[in-house]
């Protein structure tokens, strides 16, 4: 009896990954195909990320309050793992784009000091290993927000010190760390990236990011200009150079920012999830992957979730079904080396809105003709 692993990310402001799984696994138990499953929703360091890791790692979930972008205190969490001694924090459930409305966004008025509370909360339980998943953040303020939470300032030319947001940094000269958390010193900060976008330039943290986050043409001139100018800093203050900093331009900039001044290591987001939660031992039972995200294009393999275990079952030899709200019209030769079969999920025309309400409909149907064509195909 053929064995399938259903290792979805989620459809982004559709479902989350395990959502995914559970429509692609009834919709393949409805169809006439005789087969078993199991379901292994993944993450590469966005949304849900750190919610999954705590699940699969049977941690602790720690509740508390921090300040959202805007400095407005919000219920937020983070979880431990390790017997306690590993926590782990999602930046997009303190600092997060999702939490604010779209009218709000301005990312030079937004800070991501809260994610830098729950670090500090996470110092406070004993911790020494730290994980951040920086997906869906709706800051550019180069994790200076976090910086400033655990005790580092930014000081103009008159030494006067700056609120930790860009509008104000822009003014940035220098940074005191005179005054930080001692305990971060001996903790170790290891960042989920999602993106392997360097911080500056065409293709940073400001140019790319930035719109997304609210910014126009303006104002990424300005996030560019702020940016710059805490790359200079790192390098001459802190001989940490950003500018050919990998995975840097992540979080709007928060990775490099943490680099720098955290020594923080960056990490591809799902090759690390998926060697932290033991994802080969789970792929040694399968015979088919099925995975899928909202889009599925050359970008995915630049490190993506559906890429990340595509990659492992190609290695495998087992094949792999790649499902998606869209997929290239003809899709390139570097795609179908790693995904076997790659569809898109939407049947009548609609539009975009109408698409991802019904993700999840989608997603049951087509694999519910996935096996039938795979039981079909057995009996030819």
């Amino acid at each position: 009896m053929m064995h399938i692993l259903i290792a979805p990310n989620a459809f982004k402001n559709s479902l989350t990954a395990m959502e995914v799984a559970d429509a692609i696994q009834k919709g393949l138990h409805s169809s006439k195909l005789n087969c078993t499953t199991s379901c292994f929703p993944i993450a590469d360091g966005g949304d849900g990320t750190a919610s999954l890791i705590i699940k699969k790692c049977a941690g602790q979930r720690i509740e508390l309050h921090a300040n959202d972008a805007f400095g407005r205190k919000i219920p937020s969490s983070f979880g431990l793992i390790d017997q306690g001694m590993t926590a782990v924090i999602e930046m997009a459930d303190a600092s997060g784009l999702r939490l604010l409305k779209s009218s709000e966004l301005n990312p030079m008025a937004a800070s991501s000091f809260g994610t830098g509370e729950l670090i500090r909360a996470a110092l406070d339980k004993g911790v020494n290993k730290i994980i951040i998943a920086m997906g869906g953040s709706a800051t550019v303020d180069g994790g200076c927000g976090i910086l400033s939470a655990l005790g580092f300032t930014f000081l103009d030319a008159a030494n006067q010190p700056l609120k930790a947001t860009p509008q104000n940094l822009i003014n940035i000269q220098k940074v005191d760390a005179s005054k930080v958390d001692p305990r971060v010193a001996n903790c170790a900060f290891i960042i989920l990236c999602d993106v392997d976008n360097g911080l500056l330039g065409p293709d940073g943290a400001a140019a790319v990011f930035g719109p997304q986050k609210g910014a126009d043409a303006a104002t990424v001139k300005l996030l560019e200009s702020f940016l710059s100018k805490l790359a200079r800093i790192a390098d001459q203050q802190f001989n940490k150079p950003l500018e050919n900093l990998k995975y840097g331009g992540t979080a709007g900039g928060a990775a490099a920012g943490l680099h720098a001044f955290l020594n923080a290591k960056l990490v591809n987001g799902i090759e690390y999830f998926l060697a932290l939660t033991n994802f080969d031992q789970e792929l040694k039972h399968a015979d088919l992957l099925i995975t899928g995200e909202g889009s599925i294009d050359l970008q995915t393999l630049q490190g993506k979730g559906p890429f990340g275990v595509a990659k492992i079952a190609f290695e495998s030899n087992i094949p792999v079904i790649g499902l998606a709200g869209k997929v290239p019209l003809e899709p390139e030769a570097e795609l179908l080396k790693y995904f076997t079969v790659l569809t898109a999920i939407g049947n009548e025309p609609g539009t975009l809105a109408e698409a991802m309400q019904n993700t999840g409909k989608n997603l049951e149907r087509t694999a519910h003709y996935m096996g039938n064509m795979l039981h079909f195909s057995k009996q030819v």
